[in-house]
């Protein structure tokens, strides 16, 4: 951190998706920032702390540092603190954590937390565990209560059941967009051109939350910066009909995410690439025939056309 940083708000989390109930927590910050006069900060962390905490427990990731990077500046963050989680770090005792980091670091004039934020040596800290120590040091403290509807909280766990539970309106409603899944297009094993479906084969980085197997529509769009790539221009999205799965009518075994981007033809071998789950179209099937997969497919793009035409004009 930079030596001579000035006073600041911090809102402190993982902030995994940044959903709904995030950008109703990093609004308080900006507001409270810019009332203060001072840059708002928002502190994350990496990797996950629960991977640290009990190794192989990372939960399904929602979204990439980058991308949260992205939306929270869109939200208005002046910093995104990226904060190594480490074995050191998860020792602190909370007094230590707020003292050596929010205030001799950071220099907090107010920290804006959720109602349910833990912090320090095995979770120890409370919103009123800040408060006290707030009181010690000379910050002010905001516990914000986390929103929801319809008797749900947004919340990064419920969002990781709905993409599980392949459920992906849903997990749109509490993120406020579509989930977007990221990888760099390879080589799969060719089936979809010969089928008259070229599909991106997308690999997504380790721990990202996949969607339940199934078809979906969705957006494509290519992240790599450069020239139009065939038909598809970088960072303009695209239709695309996603199928998640083993591919059973070929007796598969690897569990992939590919998309049909309609109406292109284009070799995207090698390009960072996003695609963005509208909504489920139909379950994983096994088919008799190739004559039958290719007629479901084809039935599978009609569904995907009608489905981000009303989603675009919503």
């Amino acid at each position: 951190m930079p030596p001579d940083w000035g006073r600041c708000v911090l809102t402190i989390g993982v902030f995994d998706g940044v959903h709904r109930g995030h950008a109703q927590l990093i609004s308080r910050a900006v507001k409270s920032a810019a009332v203060r006069g001072v840059p708002s900060v928002l502190m994350t962390f990496d990797p996950h702390p629960m991977e640290v905490v009990r190794p192989g427990s990372h939960p399904a990731q929602l979204s990439t540092l980058t991308r949260r990077a992205d939306l929270v500046e869109e939200l208005g963050i002046d910093v995104f603190l990226v904060m190594p989680f480490t074995q050191d770090f998860m020792k602190l005792t909370p007094a230590r954590y707020v003292h050596d980091l929010l205030v001799e670091k950071l220099h907090v004039t107010e920290v804006v937390i959720g109602d349910n934020f833990t912090f320090g040596k095995k979770a120890a800290g409370t919103v009123q565990t800040m408060r006290e120590l707030g009181g010690r040091f000379g910050f002010e403290v905001d516990g914000v209560r986390l929103v929801g509807e319809h008797a749900v909280t947004f919340s990064s766990t419920y969002i990781r059941a709905c993409v599980d539970a392949g459920d992906m309106a849903a997990a749109a409603d509490a993120l406020g967009r579509p989930h977007r899944v990221e990888g760099v297009v390879v080589h799969g094993d060719g089936r979809g051109r010969e089928l008259g479906f070229p599909t991106a084969n997308v690999a997504p980085p380790m721990h990202a939350a996949i969607p339940a197997d199934g078809v979906y529509a969705g957006w494509f769009t290519v992240l790599s910066p450069g020239k139009t790539v065939g038909t598809t221009l970088p960072g303009k999205r695209a239709m695309a009909a996603i199928s998640v799965g083993t591919n059973p009518t070929f007796s598969g075994r690897t569990r992939t995410v590919e998309a049909y981007v309609l109406d292109t033809d284009v070799d995207l071998y090698g390009q960072h690439v996003a695609v963005d789950f509208v909504d489920h179209v139909r379950g994983q099937s096994k088919f008799g025939s190739v004559a039958d997969l290719v007629a479901a497919i084809g039935r599978d793009v009609d569904k995907t056309r009608e489905i981000l035409a009303a989603a675009d004009g919503e």
